[in-house]
């Protein structure tokens, strides 16, 4: 007659279970915790759990977590065209010259990094703003004639 062995955890002997009874073990506890409400008040209760009907994707994880934090990854070549486009809209939105002048200066040190330091994705074709020229659509923008 096989028994099963005995585990020596402390002062009391216990048995060691199955995998069969731990899943018995779990479903009870599941059961006890229910019956007491304790699975009432979560977060989504009712609602699909998302995802689970969608196609499968390794990477889901990763892009959960980028949208969680809401971040975003894209190469440094492209990155750099949102930048540039977010900064031209920056520089329509300037209260001041000095501030235009600013702006494309900070986006033309970023153009130059990117230009001379990519090592991978697509390569970089963005030349740097051209300062006189981007200062005087501002003003034609706001309509400045005199600057």
């Amino acid at each position: 007659m096989n028994l099963p062995r005995a585990r020596h955890t402390g002062t009391v002997a216990r048995p060691v279970r199955s995998a069969a009874a731990w899943e018995s073990a779990v479903e009870q506890q599941i059961r006890e915790a229910m019956v007491r409400g304790e699975f009432d008040d979560l977060p989504g209760r009712g609602k699909p759990i998302p995802g689970l009907d969608g196609s499968h994707d390794e990477e889901w994880w990763v892009k959960r977590k980028l949208q969680r934090e809401q971040l975003s990854y894209l190469p440094p070549a492209l990155a750099l065209r949102k930048e540039v486009e977010d900064a031209r809209i920056t520089i329509g939105a300037a209260d001041s010259e000095a501030a235009v002048r600013e702006i494309v200066a900070t986006i033309n040190e970023r153009i130059v990094h990117v230009n001379s330091n990519i090592t991978f994705g697509p390569a970089s074709t963005l030349m740097r703003l051209d300062v006189e020229e981007t200062v005087r659509r501002w003003r034609d923008m706001r309509g400045d004639q005199d600057g």
